[in-house]
């Protein structure tokens, strides 16, 4: 395993989970919380930059983001990168490859994050046994698909400065969400190059963008990242609203 992945045992118990003091997320019941915290085998923490899963890769794993950022993306094989959605604390990986052996994607650390381990042998027991967990995994892929289809139409009906717009709403909405953003902190981790391979445009057109968004006074750009000055104005522009519903499941 490479130096910037590196596997632990469980330090964060289910029972103690700083995700499950949030308000967004669902409640378990004890059996859940007695199941999850089996279904847990350890901990993965990884540098920014590390490839958490690889496309077309086996992995008898599948994991849960307990903190920091993620992205997933599929390239082409002249290295043409799209990214395709961002992951947040909460947020599970890998569900692709345990239900069809292989993953179709690959995930990537947007920062340095730490990830919780289940064990893909026992995914099946999930929904033997716990049917309300059962259901929350099949919410939380009708999730994905929404997020994906939003994300389609951005690409592919917005305008250039829509689309980025939407991105930046979407992102912060995301963060703040799952506790990594709010009013005091507006920083969201991405590049120029994350935010160009997302929207399917050229560094020098996302260039363009961004600076359009910047002279209105809805973002500033940093060195490494942007930072979210109106986020309402950021959903005007881009004629978009976040999903208002408040609860999701957690697993």
């Amino acid at each position: 395993m490479a130096s910037d992945f590196r596997k632990n045992p469980v330090r964060v118990s289910c029972f103690e989970c700083p995700l499950r003091k949030k308000k967004h997320f669902r409640p378990f019941t004890g059996e859940e919380l007695d199941f999850v915290s089996h279904f847990k085998r350890g901990e993965l923490n990884a540098d920014a930059g590390a490839a958490v899963l690889v496309e077309g890769s086996h992995s008898a794993h599948l994991y849960t983001l307990l903190e920091g950022w993620a992205f997933r993306y599929k390239i082409l094989e002249d290295g043409r990168r799209q990214i395709l959605n961002y992951a947040v604390p909460g947020d599970m990986v890998g569900l692709q490859g345990a239900v069809m052996a292989e993953m179709q994607h690959s995930v990537e650390a947007l920062t340095p994050v730490t990830l919780c381990v289940f064990e893909r042998k026992r995914l099946f027991q999930l929904f033997e046994k716990h049917s309300g967990l059962g259901f929350d995994l099949t919410w939380l892929a009708a999730r994905e698909e929404s997020i994906l289809d939003e994300h389609l139409l951005s690409v592919g009906r917005r305008t250039a400065t829509e689309r980025a717009a939407y991105l930046l709403a979407f992102l912060f909405e995301r963060g703040r969400n799952a506790g990594l953003l709010d009013d005091d902190r507006r920083h969201v981790p991405v590049t120029q190059m994350h935010v160009a391979d997302t929207l399917g445009l050229s560094i020098v057109h996302t260039n363009k963008t961004l600076k359009k968004l910047s002279e209105r006074g809805l973002i500033q750009w940093l060195d490494r990242g942007c930072e979210i000055v109106d986020p309402q104005g950021l959903q005007d522009v881009a004629s978009w609203k976040p999903d208002d519903r408040t609860v999701r499941p957690l697993i």
